[in-house]
């Protein structure tokens, strides 16, 4: 290596906290690019997702992970052991709170992490909702755990992403380029596609209705260079919820079609043809079947 070259830098990230604290919209932010989904709705993320930020001279690889909770189906028990999963082996976590509603669950989860061997960064996110003397406050509350790395950031404006990722880099250390610079996303096409479908579904739905929608992709086809199908089938556990989807005279589900068809396309940047199915599966977030075509392998 010569001697004013830069070394290679490169490292792992697990995003952890609590359900809607913006650790979707956080990942997005610093990746530049939606590749996880986004909602108002608790446990919206129920997978690990990967997200790969390529600079000159370091790649850091984040992994988001459903928000920690207490499970009460076989679907939350495989989002929790998703979440423990992702911890191995990490060279930083981030831990996000949101900086207007810091709970005693979200101590709590800094103050487990303590004294682990992983460095941990505590992210006070949705400074634009605060007042600064509220995020000293904040920051005065949180320090209590005794963690030393406090930094507010807002994933909406971008405001302190800058300073997080300054403060990343001190634990990313000498390393490979994993993978490729135009890489942002280990995630498939099917289950991006999925999401999308399930995140204008989440957005739209209301009461328990969203905790029981899975969303499975049937078939992607290109029917040429500028045309592709793709077929996918929406799961409800109730006949009440499947005419809740569908709505006075299919207005619910053309809406839902509407918007993921809009969002997929420019995915795949190409035109879609967007054919969605409603089917019943009764208490399908506790059978390890229906988990695992839904791409939830059961744990």
């Amino acid at each position: 290596m010569k001697k004013n070259e830069e070394m290679f830098r490169s490292g792992f990230v697990t995003i952890v906290g609590r359900p809607n604290v913006g650790k979707s919209s956080l990942m997005n932010r610093l990746i530049g690019e939606k590749i996880a989904i986004v909602s108002a709705r608790p446990q919206t993320t129920r997978s690990r997702i990967m997200g790969v930020l390529t600079e000159p001279d370091c790649q850091i690889v984040f992994l988001d992970t459903p928000g920690i909770h207490n499970p009460k189906t076989r679907l939350g028990e495989y989002m929790m052991h998703t979440v423990r999963d992702a911890m191995e082996g990490m060279d930083a976590a981030l831990v996000i709170m949101d900086v207007s509603h810091i709970t005693q669950d979200d101590l709590q989860i800094a103050k487990d992490l303590k004294g682990k061997e992983v460095p941990v960064i505590i992210v006070l996110n949705k400074t634009d909702l605060v007042t600064p003397e509220q995020i000293l406050a904040a920051t005065a509350r949180v320090a209590e755990t005794g963690h030393d790395e406090i930094v507010p950031v807002s994933a909406k404006t971008g405001s302190g992403t800058d300073d997080l990722l300054s403060c990343m880099r001190k634990y990313i250390q000498e390393g490979p380029k994993y993978f490729p610079d135009d890489m942002i996303t280990d995630q498939p096409e099917r289950i991006l596609c999925a999401e999308i479908i399930r995140e204008k579904a989440l957005g739209h739905l209301r009461d328990e209705v969203p905790h029981g929608i899975g969303v499975e992709i049937m078939k992607i086809e290109a029917l040429s260079d500028h045309l592709t199908e793709i077929n996918a089938t929406v799961y409800c556990e109730r006949e009440s919820h499947k005419a809740i989807i569908i709505g006075r005279q299919g207005s619910m589900l053309r809406t839902i079609g509407t918007e993921a068809r809009q969002d997929i396309e420019k995915l795949l940047d190409t035109h879609v043809n967007l054919k969605l199915w409603i089917k019943i599966r009764p208490d399908w977030r506790n059978n390890a079947s229906d988990l695992k075509n839904l791409g939830y392998e059961s744990k």
